[in-house]
């Protein structure tokens, strides 16, 4: 009897291990160009998929290339999310299965952005790159994020019709998250419309469109202090277009902000989120990124 029961236990524990196997060569292999595509296949395929970003967390997604084993990862995926607007130009050049592509973007692609041509500049182990083109942070703009979001689950659903329900019943709570951050953006916009922001970097195109936010870029990096003559062009703008905030797209050196102080200018950070964030997620990095805005609205 004791023999039966063993033979029961270990039969039970194989059956276990078997179907973990199972469950795990049955998830869905989903490889993410930037973090909020990663963030959003994540929430809304849950158990059901395993979500790669190979990026470096010192590197902008957008400029980073990849080696020949990365590529060769993204070859093997069973979907590669693409978050289009000419982003990641390193599929320019990479060789990827059409079947797997999936253009976040492509519902919205009529409504991108063109850049006028910038200096070439440099901001970690990326590389130098100008930012002329098509702006590419699509998902500052909640609305689209929705949209992309959306694409992920249609995505997802058609690979796997059977957790449907359960892709739909994500989708539903970070499609409620997203737009109660626009919400936010415009509630806090409205009270004051027609004040205007000078930006560190030309990455904000769609959160200033959607939340008629006025605003002049520059070709600034936080992590480093502005040559004499990015100074004075800067007190040259400054003399047509008055304003009394920087909005830097991560911590600023603290000279600089002493300095920009000295001009009458405040700082306040807001992070375009698109690598992993050191600390929470997308959700937490963007109510984070309004609050700081909020600062600029208080009477």
């Amino acid at each position: 009897m004791k023999v039966m029961k063993t033979l029961s236990r270990l039969s039970a524990m194989v059956l276990l291990v078997l179907v973990s196997v199972a469950s795990a060569e049955d998830r869905l292999q989903v490889f993410a160009v930037n973090y909020p595509l990663a963030y959003f296949a994540q929430r809304i395929g849950a158990e059901h998929i395993d979500v790669h970003f190979p990026v470096p967390p010192d590197v902008d997604p957008a400029f980073w290339q990849p080696g020949a084993d990365e590529i060769a990862a993204f070859q093997r995926a069973d979907l590669i999310l693409l978050n289009g607007a000419d982003y990641a130009k390193w599929l320019k050049q990479a060789s990827l299965p059409q079947r797997k592509l999936v253009n976040t973007s492509a519902a919205f692609q009529q409504d991108y952005i063109s850049v006028e041509a910038t200096l070439t500049h440099q901001h970690g182990p990326g590389g130098e790159h100008s930012h002329a083109g098509t702006a590419f942070t699509t998902w500052l703009d909640f609305t689209q994020a929705v949209k992309q979001a959306a694409t992920i689950r249609a995505a997802l659903e058609k690979k796997r019709p059977e957790h449907q329900p359960l892709f739909r019943q994500n989708f539903a709570v970070l499609e409620q998250e997203l737009l109660a951050l626009d919400q936010s953006m415009r509630a806090i916009v409205s009270t004051a419309p027609e004040k205007p922001f000078m930006a560190s970097h030309p990455v904000y195109q769609y959160l200033a469109r959607r939340y008629q936010i006025k605003l002049d870029s520059l070709m600034w990096e936080p992590d480093v202090i502005p040559e004499p003559g990015q100074w004075r062009a800067l007190q040259q703008r400054l003399e047509t277009n008055p304003v009394a905030w920087m909005i830097w797209e991560g911590q600023p050196n603290a000279e600089s902000v002493k300095r920009l102080q000295a001009m009458g200018l405040n700082s306040l950070v807001f992070e375009p989120g698109a690598n992993v964030p050191d600390d929470g997620d997308f959700i937490s990095v963007m109510k984070n990124n309004i609050m700081e805005l909020e600062q600029a609205y208080q009477p």
